[in-house]
């Protein structure tokens, strides 16, 4: 280690160079990894935040919820306590005073009854909506200039007013509107046979529970949502991929250093230093450089997420960052490996000759 460290202050530059690309690397790694957080977060905070088990949809609504009709038939076994009715639909809201500015939204239609509504609306403001025409709308619109009692359209229905803010109502990308189902119906143009959208629990329900309606548990409903495994997809490869980089880039480096090296190796070798030591001092080497790589990719994108506009979904998981440090250490180590090589074939007196 400490051969490592005196090689690294004396070539100051050389090594600078090499670290400030580990640090970008690893840069846009943490910024990407943020980026995929930050989008699946308001693709599913809304679900999350209903402590979500199980859902259930109708058999016919090709897994969407949006989509999915549930009439009173198919709920005959319907138990208040642990579930809760739920009715969604995309509208477009606006303001009298702000006409050309519109914002789409998933108005979410709740029962005043249910644990939805009860438990699960955590306010940052306001109150529950009381009355139908009464609203709760996520806290970003605020920053939209949305403010407590402003009166709001939802497509081409008016006076709708906000009552209350509410903290983590994101679906599909979206700010979630709550209010009551009778609104909900009314917005989506549908009968009081119709009850719901979906039925959403706090408990790991059998299909026994609603024979009639298509189950789901909350991991299997999330992946459904459109659009949400594609997107994590793609984060995930080029995630890979540019580990995959950093893996070569290592390895290359090194190489050619230790290529740089190998006649002073070679004169280390014949003055009897083991080639255990010097590889310790390259394996070390690849070690700092990593290390110290990926806690400065760290810290700029932290810095990155403070200044950031809030428009810009970006979220740090700490232990999500602690793995990926562990596996960016072994794929340093197995970088390191190549220029290993190199050193355990040292013959002083060719390298010298």
């Amino acid at each position: 280690m400490f051969l490592a460290i005196k090689e690294i202050i004396h070539e100051k530059l050389r090594y600078g160079l090499i670290l400030a690309m580990f640090v970008l690397i690893s840069y846009l790694i943490m910024i990407l990894m943020g980026l995929m957080l930050g989008l699946a977060n308001e693709n599913t905070a809304a679900i999350k935040n209903w402590d979500t088990k199980t859902v259930f949809l109708n058999k016919n609504s090709n897994d969407n919820l949006s989509q999915s009709l549930i009439n009173r038939e198919q709920i005959k076994k319907f138990k208040a306590k642990d579930t809760a009715l739920i009715g969604v639909t995309p509208v477009v809201m606006k303001t009298d005073d702000r006409e050309e500015h519109k914002q789409t939204v998933q108005f979410v239609g709740l029962n005043r009854e249910q644990y939805i509504y009860q438990k699960k609306l955590n306010l940052v403001s306001g109150h529950r909506p009381q009355n139908n025409r009464e609203v709760v709308v996520d806290e970003s619109l605020q920053d939209q200039g949305y403010r407590l009692g402003q009166k709001i359209t939802l497509n081409s229905s008016k006076n709708y007013r906000i009552v209350g803010f509410g903290r983590r109502a994101k679906l599909n990308i979206s700010p979630v509107v709550y209010g009551s189902l009778d609104d909900w119906r009314s917005l989506k143009g549908i009968n009081d046979n119709i009850v719901a959208s979906g039925v959403i629990s706090n408990q790991k329900l059998s299909t026994s529970a609603f024979p009639q309606l298509q189950r789901y548990s909350v991991q299997k409903f999330i992946d459904k949502l459109p659009g949400y495994t594609a997107q994590n997809t793609t984060f995930i490869f080029m995630i890979s991929f540019l580990m995959v980089i950093s893996l070569i880039i290592i390895a290359v480096f090194l190489y050619i250093l230790t290529m740089q090296k190998m006649s002073h190796f070679a004169v280390l070798r014949a003055q009897g230093v083991p080639a255990k030591h010097l590889v310790k001092a390259t394996m070390a080497q690849a070690l700092i450089l990593v290390v110290v790589g990926y806690i400065g990719g760290v810290i700029l994108t932290e810095l990155t997420s403070l200044l950031l506009p809030t428009a810009v979904p970006i979220l740090m998981n700490w232990p999500l960052i602690s793995l990926l440090a562990v596996v960016m250490v072994i794929l340093g180590l197995v970088g390191a490996l190549l220029p290993v090589r190199l050193i355990l074939k040292i013959d002083p007196a060719k390298a010298l000759g």
